[in-house]
Formats: C-alpha cells, sequence, structure tokens
C-alpha cells in the first residue's frame, strides 16, 4: 500500500499553493523569510522557520508534480521534471548535468542513495577555516535529519544490478558497503529518477514542504527568480518572472516579493546565477568560482543471468575502495556505485549507435552498469569551473578538463572494467565513443591504457553540483561565511550545495539537509534575537 498522498489530503485544502502565472491581487507579496528553491536546502529551511512561527513565501521555479502524475514514463518525466528536459551540459557540451527543476529539486528525482559527509572532506573545510564542521560537530545534526527522513541502510537484498559491484568487490578484497536511503515502506521499484509513485521516498515534496505547508507557508510554484533587488548591505525585493512548467518561457505577470530575511537556495547553479544576474557584491571575484561535480565516467556490461537492472532500488552498494587511496590531495579518488538502466536514458548515453546499439539494447535485461563519482576539488589541479550567465539568462558552466581529470577516469574505467570481469562480465563496453567491446581484462586493460582522453569522446555526467558560493570565514575566498550568510548582503543565507568549498566524494543530499538544519535554527535565533 502507498503512503498517503499530502496534496489530497483533507489538511491540504487549507494549504496557500499557489501557481505564480496565475497570481491575482497585489504584484508586490510581504512576507518574513523569503525562501528561493524548494530543494534539500530550501525545504528544509522552509519547515523548520515555519515551524518557528515566522511568515514564509517559497518560490520554486518548477512545477508541483505529486504522486498522481508520477507514472515510471520516461518520455513524460524528463521534459516535466528535469532542468531543460534532461539536456543540460556544460558550456562545452561535454558534461551532461542531471539536475531537477519541480517542487521538492533534485530530492524528487534523486535515486535516495544518502551518505553522511566523509570525516576527512569534514576535517579540509575545517582546515580551510569553515567553523563548526568537524565530524563532531555535524554528528548531531546528520543524526537529526536521519530521523526526520528515515534514513537508514537498505534493509531488503540488493537487486541484482547492485549485488553484482558488491559480489565483484568481495573477489577482489575491495571494501564495500550498503548505501543509507531516505525511504519509508519502499516498494522496491527501482522507477525513483521519475518521481516516486507511492510516496515512499522521503524527498522534501512529500516531508519538509508539507511540514511548511501545515505551518501557514506559502508555496508558489512556476516562479523563476530573475534577480534580487539591493541596496547598501540589505535585499530589498525579490523580481519573479512566471514561467511554463515545460518551455521554460516566460508566462504571466511579473510581481515582487518583500521580505526580512532572504534563503537563497536555488542549487549550485541556480544561486550563483541569481547573486551574478543580481549583480550582488563580490568584491573578491568570488561568486561563481570552485564549482564541482563529481564528474561521473561509466561502463556497461553484458552478464550471463538476467539482471533486470531497471527494477529494484537503483542504489544501494557502494565501493570507498579509491576515495582516498592516495591520500586527501593525491590522485583524484573515486566512489564505485550502479546506476539504473531505464531504455531511454541507457540509450541515451551509451555512445553506441546503429546495430551495435540495437544489439545492446536487445541485452538490456542482461545488463549491468557500475559508475564512478570523482571527487574533484581537494587538488591544486582541480579548481573546479566558474557559472556565467548564458544569453538566454540561464546559468552557463565552463568547467575545464584537463589531465589530471583524465588520469582519474582512466584510472576509475580499470577498476570498473575489474569489478565487473571479476563478477562475472562476459563483454564490457565503456561509455567512450572510440571504445569496442571487450571480453576479457587483458583485452580490456590494453584498450583503455589506449583510449584517447578526450571531451565528447569521454561520455562524463553529473547528477552533483557543488561549489560556487563557497562558504568560509575570510572574504577573500567565500562569498558566504560558516553558516551560510553572505558576507556583504546582511539579510541573505544561503542553504544549498552551492556553499560547499569542495566536492564530497559522497551523494551530497544528507550533508546539504544537515548544514540547513543547522544553519536554519542559527537564522531563527538571530532573528528572533533582532525582533
Amino acid at each position: 500500500m502507498s503512503l498517503p498522498n499530502p496534496y489530497t489530503s483533507a489538511a491540504a485544502r487549507d494549504w496557500d499553493i499557489r501557481d505564480g502565472r496565475m497570481l491575482e491581487g497585489p504584484r508586490v507579496l510581504e512576507t518574513d523569510v523569503a525562501i528561493i528553491g524548494s530543494g534539500a536546502g530550501g525545504g528544509t529551511a522552509a519547515e523548520l522557520l515555519a515551524q518557528a512561527g515566522f511568515r514564509v513565501i517559497i518560490l520554486e521555479a518548477g512545477p508541483l508534480v505529486d504522486q498522481r502524475q508520477f507514472r515510471m514514463n520516461e518520455a513524460e518525466s524528463y521534459p516535466l521534471l528535469y532542468q531543460e528536459g534532461m539536456s543540460r551540459t556544460t558550456s562545452d557540451g561535454a558534461i551532461a548535468i542531471m539536475q531537477g527543476r519541480t517542487v521538492g529539486g533534485s530530492t524528487t528525482v534523486n535515486w535516495t542513495s544518502s551518505f553522511r559527509t566523509p570525516d576527512k572532506t569534514l576535517d579540509v573545510w575545517s582546515e580551510r577555516g569553515v567553523k563548526s564542521v568537524t565530524p563532531a560537530d555535524m554528528k548531531p545534526w546528520f543524526e537529526d535529519r536521519e530521523r526526520r527522513l528515515n534514513i537508514k541502510p537498505w534493509g531488503a537484498p540488493p537487486n541484482r544490478n547492485n549485488a553484482l559491484l558488491g559480489e565483484g568487490c568481495e573477489k577482489l578484497g575491495w571494501e564495500w558497503g550498503i548505501i543509507p536511503r531516505n525511504v519509508k515502506g519502499c516498494w522496491d521499484l527501482g522507477y525513483c529518477g521519475m518521481g516516486c509513485p507511492t510516496n515512499a521516498k522521503q524527498s522534501m515534496l512529500v516531508t519538509t514542504l508539507p511540514g511548511a505547508l501545515a505551518h501557514k507557508a506559502t508555496l508558489l510554484t512556476n516562479s523563476g527568480v530573475e534577480r534580487l533587488d539591493w541596496a547598501g548591505d540589505q535585499v530589498r525585493a525579490i523580481q519573479v518572472q512566471p514561467r511554463h512548467p515545460e518551455t521554460h518561457r516566460p508566462e504571466g505577470a511579473p510581481f515582487e516579493v518583500r521580505a526580512r530575511h532572504v534563503v537563497l537556495a536555488a542549487s549550485a547553479l541556480g544561486s550563483p546565477l541569481v547573486l551574478l544576474k543580481s549583480q550582488a557584491p563580490d568584491p573578491y571575484g568570488v561568486l561563481g568560482t570552485r564549482t564541482f561535480l563529481h564528474p561521473v565516467n561509466a561502463i556497461l556490461a553484458q552478464m550471463p543471468e538476467k539482471v533486470e537492472p531497471y527494477y529494484g532500488a537503483p542504489q544501494s552498494i557502494y565501493s570507498d575502495e579509491f576515495v582516498w587511496r592516495d591520500g586527501v590531495h593525491g590522485r583524484m579518488g573515486f566512489k564505485l556505485e550502479v546506476p539504473p538502466l531505464h531504455p531511454s536514458l541507457t540509450a541515451g548515453v551509451s555512445s553506441l549507435h546503429g546495430q551495435r546499439l540495437t544489439r545492446w539494447m536487445k541485452a538490456l535485461p542482461n545488463m549491468h552498469s557500475v559508475l564512478a563519482l570523482m571527487r574533484d576539488g581537494f587538488h591544486e589541479d582541480s579548481p573546479g569551473g566558474r557559472v556565467g550567465i548564458r544569453k538566454d539568462g540561464g546559468p552557463a558552466l565552463d568547467y575545464p578538463l584537463n589531465d589530471y581529470l583524465w588520469e582519474g577516469v582512466r584510472e576509475a574505467w580499470l577498476r570498473m572494467g575489474e569489478v565487473a570481469f571479476a563478477a562475472g562480465a562476459r563483454v564490457i563496453h565503456p561509455i567512450h565513443l572510440s571504445a569496442d567491446e571487450y571480453r576479457s581484462w587483458r583485452e580490456y586493460e590494453a584498450a583503455i591504457r589506449a583510449l584517447p582522453m578526450r571531451a565528447h569522446q569521454v561520455r562524463l555526467f553529473t547528477a552533483h553540483q557543488m561549489g560556487g558560493c563557497p562558504m568560509g570565514e575570510d572574504p577573500r575566498s567565500s562569498v558566504v561565511d560558516s553558516y551560510g550568510r553572505h558576507h556583504q548582503l546582511r539579510n541573505l543565507t544561503v542553504m544549498d550545495a552551492s556553499v560547499f568549498p569542495t566536492s564530497l566524494g559522497a551523494n551530497p543530499q544528507l550533508t546539504v539537509y544537515a548544514l540547513a538544519a543547522r544553519n536554519t535554527h542559527a537564522l531563527i535565533n538571530a532573528l528572533q534575537g533582532s525582533g
């Protein structure tokens, strides 16, 4: 039995949810706190602020799509639920960007993996001057969000796609573990990336946003923020342009929101973009820099047995064998995980064409895949990218690809092939335009060492965007302080993955939840103290 849909409940009749395109009445709205974005950061902040008695308006650029529209259909889901219909890329097109654009943000469409920030990452942040982010400092905030969102190691048997990664690691003597997931009463369907049809996924859509709405918050959907108007050290108003939920074109009359305090939680691409379009103070040129992606490369493998990689929890097994293999500041480490393989997604990312693509897609029930999350931002040769403004007003992300990254990509492909062959793969295709099919480890290893590492030949992806408004106490190297408060605009707090000083080396949603909860409590104390 699926969990109840909060948006069709009796209580929802009293909730203030409005489509910005249809907004009637005054074109200037006033509130205590305006929150830009309804994802992991914005959704967390909204519930806590509303529960504390503040008037809250949540501005979401995407539509409200709930259980009633989640039909496990790729053709319907990708255009409606993802930025640019799942076609967003870096400026040169070399890295595909998967990012949610709906109420709940990427928490509505992610694969539910919920890791605490690695201790080594928190140690680096502390060394770089970020306050109160040691493992001991963050432990109670992780525990708090794990309770709220039912985050626990996956307790059911892994699907075959994930089990193969664990079996390969066992044979090779590599470290591996069970992934914690934010689910409750999960049906183990495997279509998490298209929105959960049973409400088992404990995304912001079904947890904190209903919690905020129950405490009189207002949710305005299809309401894209164009810029912040500011003077001196204060944000004076938020300029909003409603947009069509699928074309994203302007639709409806603009309006303005004025708030005592503004929480910017529009993502690691969206938050820097809003500040850049607002010409926000940036005296040291830090805004939009040090944007990290966990660049992902992957393999496809054909197994002798049926795998059905489109069914079951998408991610339940991982290996950290290579994340910190050369220390924090050595070669680029990577986390090994498994992606689900649905037909359209698989065909689109495979780098296969013609008869070979047809042959592999016919073998989809026997297909297995492994991916590697590249840990960027810890080495001087991994400075990340820079967010700018495209001609159409969207985010332009320039992310240079250099030899340091390519060395990590090649090493990750070697290890992915090694573990897949250990698990029994008959043939492996690394997702590279010049790659062939390889039927032995010896053949595969020689090919990987010889393949050219170039943009567009190597297929790279990201579902994790981080940085661009890095936190720290020194304004010369950060946009916000250790609690997300903007260094120059005193009534602006940033609460999303854009504040990360580096990438994580792990899936980021729990880190955003925990930092947002910590920082919102600090904000509540500050607002209550200032009257």
